[in-house]
């Protein structure tokens, strides 16, 4: 029986990259959706694309970043498959490469109970081009999977992940129930349940 659900962020639980809004804001989107989709890809170290990235966004406003992170395009069927899950009794969080500043705003407008993802550092009401937090390389997600398992008492069995790229390999490591939830090939192999509609609730026909 299932106990634990993590699913990633951008892409999966939202229709888009977070980053590659505010870059559109500065006129780089192309620019950044390119790095991003070589990092989902698993072409380009996760951590190196986040620092150049989050890098080409130095000076944008974070009150501008705020706005952006506050009106994303949730997935169809995001609010709907996560209550489900809910009322079968499982744990769900996101784990996300993206920003706090938009997972846990998304976080009650979801459903999910809690939310590990990075932070933009800000100063002078500026972003300065850095960035920290729980979710900065490829091993992250992996990680910190482990980490719930162990303090939630719950197996790799019990466990189902949701991601679309290769960043969430890691965590497809550790979990018995994988889905690629319109996917890049390189996540899709390792998946045990394909989903290549941007509809979530497509993923309850399988569990």
């Amino acid at each position: 029986m299932l106990k634990l659900a993590v699913f990633d962020f951008d892409s999966t639980l939202m229709d888009g990259e977070t980053i590659d809004f505010f870059a559109d804001e500065l006129g780089i989107g192309e620019q950044v959706a390119q790095i991003t989709e070589e990092a989902m890809s698993g072409r380009l170290d996760f951590f190196e694309s986040l620092q150049q990235r989050v890098g080409l966004l130095k000076g944008l406003d974070f009150s501008v970043v705020e706005k952006i992170a506050h009106n994303l395009p949730y997935m169809p069927g995001a609010v709907e498959t996560i209550a489900e899950l809910k009322k079968r009794g499982m744990t769900v969080v996101c784990f996300s490469g993206g920003f706090r500043t938009a997972t846990s705003y998304a976080k009650d407008i979801l459903g999910y109970d809690a939310d590990f993802s990075n932070a933009l550092h800000v100063k002078d009401g500026k972003l300065t081009g850095l960035v920290g937090g729980d979710m900065m390389f490829n091993f992250s997600k992996g990680d910190m999977l482990v980490r719930l398992q162990n303090i939630l008492g719950v197996s790799e069995e019990e466990t189902l992940v949701c991601g679309d790229g290769a960043n969430d390999l890691s965590m497809f490591a550790h979990a018995g129930t994988r889905v690629a939830f319109c996917g890049r090939e390189i996540l899709k192999k390792e998946a045990n349940i394909i989903v290549d509609e941007k509809d979530l609730t497509k993923i309850l026909e399988h569990i």
